[in-house]
């Protein structure tokens, strides 16, 4: 009995092992060495020292693009939110097992200034690309937009 115990507890470290090596980050894209890693609000507390530059950012992904997996929205823990749009189509496919994983993703961090109409437009097609409602009516005013044009991440394992 207590052979067969041990036997068991040995076998069930060696699962333990076996599914903690299986797990692993998950690299998407451009590969990179993580180096001066901002979160998503060190990145939107000052974002015009930003834009135009490569930039790498950690968040938990909130959200991945249903349709393409084309973008991922990381936020940070006082609900700063920043999206990662793929920088060419079909160069990285945000998985949506992502969600609710930590990221780093590396990318120029872009700038755009929507009017009301743009703003309803975007919105509306984010929507639909994610199966939810949309209200228009909600859009009273444009808005300026940081976005990352990411040219490769790391979906965490932790």
């Amino acid at each position: 009995m207590i052979r067969s115990m041990k036997n068991s507890a040995a076998a069930i470290g060696f699962l333990a092992i076996s599914f903690s090596a299986a797990a692993a980050d998950v690299k998407l894209g451009r590969s990179f060495e993580p180096k001066d890693v901002l979160s998503v609000g060190q990145v939107l507390e000052s974002p015009a020292q930003y834009v135009g530059k490569t930039v790498q950012v950690k968040g938990k992904v909130t959200e991945v693009c249903l349709a393409m997996g084309c973008w991922m929205s990381l936020t940070d823990a006082d609900g700063h939110l920043l999206r990662v749009q793929v920088d060419h189509e079909g160069a990285i496919v945000f998985p949506k097992s992502a969600i609710g994983k930590v990221a780093i993703a590396e990318g120029k961090l872009g700038r755009e200034e929507l009017t009301q109409k743009e703003a309803i437009a975007a919105a509306e097609h984010e929507a639909t690309e994610n199966k939810r409602k949309f209200d228009a009516s909600t859009i009273k005013t444009g808005k300026v937009v940081y976005e990352i044009s990411g040219t490769g991440a790391v979906i965490l394992d932790q």
